[in-house]
């Protein structure tokens, strides 16, 4: 009995080692600017990308964004790129964001982008990145539209967090909101008081590596931790943004808040574009709002790897699924 206990038990331990060795070694490949040159330039790959990413452009994406808006599905638009390091990138993803503002407005679609600081000259002059938020904020409430602070590694957690509260809270409340990742130690501290500020919250669970001291390790406790800051979000938040496409998730959202009687339009489900499109639309017309999140560039190499990296065993399903689409296109 020793023995088949022996050889049965420790399958799962093995299991997640390897797992989370396919997670380093992602986030790894996300960094590595010579294998994006090349497979920017293969047909494949740039597939597969396109259904996880909407196109190099704001043209594209607003598209996309009017696509999903027929099946009743709202969006928030995210140009990729991070940690710039030269003034001029920083403001011409600006002028960017701006020039995306007036084109949701002026195609119908909704006006919603979500934006990361360090795309904004974060990291090269706070000043700076103050001076352009504020004019994507202020061009975002004359045309009644939202702006999402995107977060980043945990080094930025508390900066960003700082940053929202001393620079936009107080001006832009109605028209903008942060991110909070299920994974770090500190977030249920953090999404305590940002309740208390009355902030809107998008809850993800993370896509990024972090060390053992600032993230759970284990994938079941930050899952543990999404649940119950979901559950105090749904209770006390300003419109929460619940980021998830794990069905256990959204089945004890579901079932919490029917038992809470809280009403359906008091929060939102977001997946990401291309993912669970079935369970997207089965949520929308269940009478829940659901929401797309759209990313789209030429820096979309690292976001998929990042983003394959949070679940590398859907790595498997997800290149069948496009080799299928890809085979079902061909005459």
């Amino acid at each position: 009995m020793a023995l088949v206990e022996f050889t049965c038990n420790p399958l799962r331990p093995p299991v997640e080692g390897h797992l989370a060795m396919m997670r380093t070694f992602l986030l790894w490949l996300s960094e590595q600017q010579g294998v994006f040159n090349f497979l920017r330039r293969n047909s494949l790959a740039r597939r597969f990308a396109s259904r996880f990413v909407a196109g190099e452009t704001s043209e594209t994406a607003t598209a996309a964004a009017l696509d999903l808006k027929r099946l009743g599905i709202t969006t928030s638009l995210d140009l990729l790129g991070e940690s710039v390091t030269r003034d001029a990138e920083a403001i011409g993803a600006r002028d960017e964001y701006l020039r995306m503002l007036d084109r949701l407005a002026a195609s119908g679609a909704e006006i919603n982008v979500s934006v990361k600081l360090t795309q904004m000259g974060f990291d090269i002059d706070e000043a700076l990145c103050v001076d352009n938020m504020r004019r994507i904020l202020t061009k975002a409430r004359e045309l009644g539209g939202f702006v999402r602070l995107d977060m980043e590694g945990s080094a930025y957690t508390q900066r960003t967090l700082d940053f929202f509260e001393r620079h936009l809270l107080a001006e832009f409340s109605k028209h903008t909101g942060v991110v909070i990742q299920s994974c770090l130690r500190r977030s249920a501290d953090d999404v305590t008081r940002l309740i208390g500020m009355g902030a809107r919250v998008r809850l993800c669970t993370a896509a990024y590596h972090e060390s053992q001291g600032v993230a759970f390790p284990d994938k079941q406790d930050v899952d543990r931790q999404y649940v119950a800051l979901m559950e105090q979000l749904l209770r006390h938040g300003n419109y929460p943004a619940l980021a998830t496409h794990d069905t256990r998730m959204i089945e004890h959202a579901r079932d919490f808040v029917t038992r809470e009687g809280i009403p359906a339009e008091r929060f939102e489900f977001q997946m990401l574009y291309g993912v669970r499109r079935d369970l997207q639309e089965r949520l929308r017309k269940d009478g829940f709002n659901m929401r797309v999140y759209i990313p789209f560039g030429t820096q979309w190499y690292p976001y998929l790897m990042r983003r394959l990296a949070e679940r590398p065993a859907n790595i498997v399903f997800i290149f069948g699924n496009v080799v299928r689409e890809t085979l079902a296109l061909k005459p």
